[in-house]
Order: C-alpha cells, then sequence, then structure tokens
C-alpha cells in the first residue's frame, strides 16, 4: 500500500495522524483487553467456589429427599404442592462495554407450602436444600454467563488489537518511511540543483 501513496507532504501529514490514532486504538484495546481478563478471572474464581457449594448442597438435599420418601413413602404429593418460583429478575451491569447479567431472586420461602401433620423433619430440610440449591444454581448461571460474554469480548477485542498492532500501524509507519525518505530525497536533488545553478551564475563573466 505504501507503494499506492504519492509522496505529498499532505499525505505525509495525514499518515502520521492515522499512525497516531492507530497507536491510541492499539493501548485503548489493550487496557480493554486487560480490564475484561481481570473480570474473567473474578467470574472464573467464583464459579469454580460455586460449582463446589452447589455439589455439596444437592448432595446434602437428596439424601435429605431419600431420608423423607423412606419415612414418608414418595413424596410427589407434597412437592406438588410447592408453587411456582416467579420471583427471578434479570438485570446487567456494564464492563468497558460489555453488559453481564445480574439475576435477582426476592426470596419468599419462609412458609413451608405443605402442611406438618403427615411430614416430617427430613422433608423439611430436604425443601430448605433444594431452596439453597436453587439459590446458588440461580447465582453460578449469573457467572457462567458473564465468563461466556467477557470470553468473547476478550476474544474480539484481541483481534482488533492484532489487526492494529500487526497491520496497520506496520502499514502507516511504512507509509510515513516511505513519504520521508521521497521527500528528504527531492529535498537533495532540490538542494544540488539550487547549488549547481547558483555555481552556474558565478562562472557566469
Amino acid at each position: 500500500m505504501a507503494e499506492q501513496v504519492f509522496p505529498t507532504k499532505g499525505n505525509l501529514i495525514a499518515a502520521k495522524r492515522n499512525l497516531a490514532l492507530c497507536k491510541l486504538g492499539y493501548d485503548l484495546m489493550d487496557r480493554k483487553r486487560n480490564v475484561l481478563i481481570r473480570e474473567l478471572m473474578q467470574l472464573v474464581d467464583q464459579a469454580k467456589e460455586l460449582r463446589g457449594s452447589l455439589e455439596q448442597t444437592y448432595a446434602q438435599a437428596y439424601v435429605c429427599l431419600q431420608e423423607a420418601n423412606i419415612t414418608l413413602g414418595v413424596v410427589d404429593r407434597f412437592a406438588n404442592s410447592v408453587p411456582l418460583d416467579h420471583q427471578m429478575t434479570l438485570e446487567t451491569r456494564t464492563v468497558m462495554g460489555v453488559e453481564i447479567p445480574m439475576l435477582r431472586h426476592e426470596a419468599n420461602d419462609p412458609l413451608i407450602p405443605y402442611g406438618f401433620l403427615s411430614t416430617n423433619a427430613e422433608l423439611d430440610e430436604a425443601y430448605a436444600a433444594f431452596c439453597k440449591a436453587r439459590d446458588l444454581t440461580l447465582v453460578l448461571a449469573e457467572a457462567d454467563n458473564g465468563i461466556y460474554r467477557l470470553a468473547n469480548a476478550i476474544a474480539a477485542t484481541q483481534r482488533r488489537a492484532n489487526a492494529l498492532k500487526n497491520v496497520l500501524i506496520p502499514r502507516y509507519l511504512g507509509i510515513v518511511r516511505m513519504i520521508s525518505d521521497s521527500l528528504e530525497e527531492k529535498e537533495r536533488e532540490e538542494f544540488t540543483r539550487m547549488k549547481i545553478i547558483k555555481e552556474q551564475k558565478n562562472e557566469q563573466p
């Protein structure tokens, strides 16, 4: 591309301006990438911790459920009395232009939705454990979705930074160098020509 640009001062100024913009853009992309990576690593650590807690919670919940099934028989009739949960809302927060989901759940579990006459503590513990598992699942889903979005944003930012660093910046560096060399050569030729003309005038009688 450098050969296709006419070596004029106007083109040199434009090339230097574009080069400065590309360097600024690369610097901004690099900073954005670093911020996104930090945010990603925090969510990865959070998700890892949540998975461990969620596995333990589900294991406890199923143990309690098994004990309730043993002592009460199949507890489907009690499970059917639990109402559907519609208390979840979705919000977002923005990190360097990337929207990260935030799931909010309004806890509404103080009242057990089945009677106490024909149930026992094992069923109560199973219900509480599954409520806790639901809450942890929501937080984990929020973290996993954030990780996915941040990973995609980091990849896109990396591609743009690579394009600036490996394509545009070298291209404009080449243009600036080509035009500068050409203008310097013209200045030397003009200086030499003027020197010869001056010498010829001085030699004339």
